[in-house]
């Protein structure tokens, strides 16, 4: 893991500012990180997948995540401009902004898709592809990665299906049949059920 040479927060419009890092050679061979998550925003230790001595690798939070603003998880923040075509926008405005005339782009599950996106859009600005953890983020990947999985690993899904708050007890959690649990979207965002007037904790 290296320490960045240079940093920044550019200015993309639409209110928003992403935060980047340059790592390893200067004069190196330009190479983009996309992180997953999304939202996870990037970490030097993506720089362990290159030889900094030859490589100048650029680390970007891309909108709404890491470092850049605002927060995706502010509720007061329009997501409505933060896009699959907003982040395409944004690698080439940082590509133009750092004075670079092609790169190589390395993505990491969501950064996958988002390295396949941009690459699709601007293909003479890309001479390589890395791509880790690979999707395309169809409702097919994106059903197996939040549901069919359970059944790969059935005890670790439970747990992620449960509301978050403390360990219910085994009078109040599982309801009584699996057809009334909460999907997982639902359980972390509603919180559990807290006691009534009656001070009994509702089924």
């Amino acid at each position: 893991m290296t320490a960045p040479h240079a940093d920044g927060m550019l200015d993309v419009g639409q209110g928003h500012h992403l935060y980047w890092q340059a790592h390893g050679n200067p004069r190196g061979t330009p190479a983009l990180v996309l992180h997953g998550g999304p939202g996870s925003g990037c970490h030097p230790g993506w720089t362990e997948f290159f030889d900094t001595t030859r490589y100048r690798v650029i680390l970007l939070d891309q909108r709404g995540s890491g470092r850049s603003t605002p927060p995706a998880h502010d509720p007061t923040t329009d997501l409505t401009t933060n896009t699959t075509h907003h982040l395409v926008a944004d690698i080439e405005a940082l590509r133009t902004h750092l004075g670079i005339a092609t790169w190589l782009v390395l993505g990491a599950s969501w950064g996958s898709t988002l390295a396949l996106a941009y690459a699709q859009t601007h293909p003479a600005r890309v001479h390589g592809l890395v791509l880790v953890a690979v999707t395309t983020t169809t409702a097919a990947e994106v059903h197996w990665i939040t549901h069919d999985m359970g059944r790969v690993f059935p005890e670790e899904w439970d747990r992620f299906r449960r509301p978050p708050g403390p360990t219910p007890t085994p009078t109040t959690w599982p309801p009584p049949t699996p057809a009334s649990w909460p999907t997982p979207t639902r359980a972390y965002v509603r919180p559990p059920p807290g006691p009534g007037a009656d001070g009994r904790t509702p089924t």
